[in-house]
């Protein structure tokens, strides 16, 4: 029996237009449509099949406002078993490292786990330190940028894929890995998921639950901060070179003229 731990987040839709607030420069995300991070739906199905494969539960573990809600009953409705919303006013603004602490002690209010799966990356933030600093927080070995996920036993083992090749990893159980775009294609939810997802438990918990002080969380405790924030300029025209066999000539003047050669 395999207890997996899956982390989600919800997201502004990239569909959607996206910007900053103009008071503390952080992610207006009232602003936009909010959905199920993508990379996260994979993480989900990943989890699902390795139950399927045997025995187990998952459990998706989420932090953010009342909406997040959304976002965890479509892991629900994907097949997940039950969720853990991290829902506290103190946490807007929260940094990686702030996230990552909080997940970590969520994720050990889930007796007995054997394995936690996340993104890789989140589509709003693309930090893609969260899993590892988290994995660090637990104390777990970590398999990251996986693209091929199996569990045998008490032995995960994982395909990472880059630009120079594949390498094989492994990792004794209790462990922690993320997955990418690569991994696999999400399930559709049923109706018959739908209509389950509404009698799945989710249990809400604030930071203090969690024995975390609010001193450590928010945007006023974050270790960077954006202090000015501009829309990008619209573009510009470009310059057009008729050539009247000198093109040559013309486009390499332009090019030194930009200081580009």
């Amino acid at each position: 029996m395999t207890n997996i731990v899956v982390l989600v987040k919800q997201v502004p839709d990239t569909y959607s237009e996206r910007k900053l607030t103009d008071t503390d420069h952080t992610l207006d995300r009232e602003s936009a449509d909010a959905v199920l991070d993508e990379i996260n739906e994979r993480a989900v199905e990943e989890a699902l099949k390795i139950k399927e494969a045997g025995e187990g539960e998952v459990t998706v573990i989420s932090m953010g406002p009342a909406r997040v809600t959304d976002a965890i009953r479509k892991a629900l409705s994907m097949g997940a078993d039950k969720a853990i919303h991290v829902s506290d006013e103190a946490l807007a603004g929260s940094d990686l490292i702030a996230t990552a602490k909080v997940l970590a002690a969520a994720i050990g209010k889930v007796e007995g786990y054997d394995l936690v799966i996340a993104g890789n990356e989140a589509s709003d933030g693309r930090g893609g330190a969260v899993p590892a600093v988290v994995a660090e927080l637990l104390g777990l070995p970590q398999l990251t940028h996986l693209r091929e996920l199996t569990v045998d036993g008490g032995v995960v083992k994982g395909v990472r894929e880059t630009d120079d090749g594949r390498t094989s990893l492994e990792a004794n159980l209790p462990a922690l890995v993320s997955v990418s775009e690569k991994i696999n294609e999400p399930r559709y939810p049923s109706f018959k998921g739908i209509m389950a997802a509404k009698k799945k438990p989710v249990e809400t918990l604030t930071i203090a639950d969690l024995g975390i002080d609010a001193s450590e969380v928010g945007l006023g405790n974050a270790w960077s901060a954006v202090d000015e924030a501009a829309p990008k300029p619209p573009r510009e025209a470009g310059q057009r070179v008729e050539d009247d066999g000198d093109g040559g000539v013309k486009a390499a003047e332009y090019l030194v003229g930009q200081k580009l050669i």
